[in-house]
């Protein structure tokens, strides 16, 4: 275990999963439905990325890619995420037609544990311990927990403009972040 791997590995996903930035989303999800069930939304996505994190090399080895060409591809991905969250764009839409209930489609997968997730898992595998970013998907996990919990008082207190500019921070985090993975894997 390592101090730092762990706070670098939390600040990715939290990043990436940009759960604060998701809030108004949540909220519109949480009025149609009439509830968010934060334990099953937590619990499914935790499922989707703990099993990402470990079968992930076995189905690139199936499709006959490596970590660090997917490593590659995925700091790609984070970039393009860290753009939208920059420049309050959408640049990479999700399927309008995917039906279930509230808490598991679309806030457990994809808003959670989604394409950008799950590619980010196995990217920071190239870079981190298995142990530390097992570490840090708890540790978002919970944060998303709490997230899912608390939107209601947390809309009331950070406010709109709030939510812009913490978008927009962890946007330029994600950034730099894509950048050293794809100079570690590439370069």
């Amino acid at each position: 275990m390592n101090l730092k791997e762990i706070l670098s590995v939390t600040l990715i996903l939290f990043s990436v999963i940009d759960i604060i930035g998701s809030i108004p989303f949540i909220i519109l999800i949480r009025r149609r439905e009439g509830r968010i069930y934060a334990e099953k939304a937590t619990l499914i996505a935790a499922v989707l990325m703990i099993v990402f994190l470990y079968l992930g090399q076995s189905i690139l080895k199936l499709f006959g890619l490596d970590v660090a060409s997917f490593a590659v591809a995925g700091s790609i991905v984070m970039f393009i995420i860290a753009m939208e969250m920059i420049l309050g764009i959408t640049l990479i839409k999700d399927d309008p037609n995917a039906k279930g209930t509230g808490s598991v489609v679309p806030i457990a997968f994809p808003l959670i544990a989604g394409a950008g997730t799950l590619t980010t898992i196995l990217s920071i595998r190239a870079v981190y311990a298995e142990v530390n970013i097992l570490i840090g998907i708890v540790f978002n996990l919970i944060i998303v927990y709490i997230v899912l919990r608390w939107s209601n008082w947390l809309e009331r207190v950070i406010g709109e403009s709030g939510f812009a500019v913490l978008r927009r921070v962890f946007g330029v985090v994600l950034l730099a972040i894509a950048v050293k993975i794809f100079k570690s894997n590439y370069l």
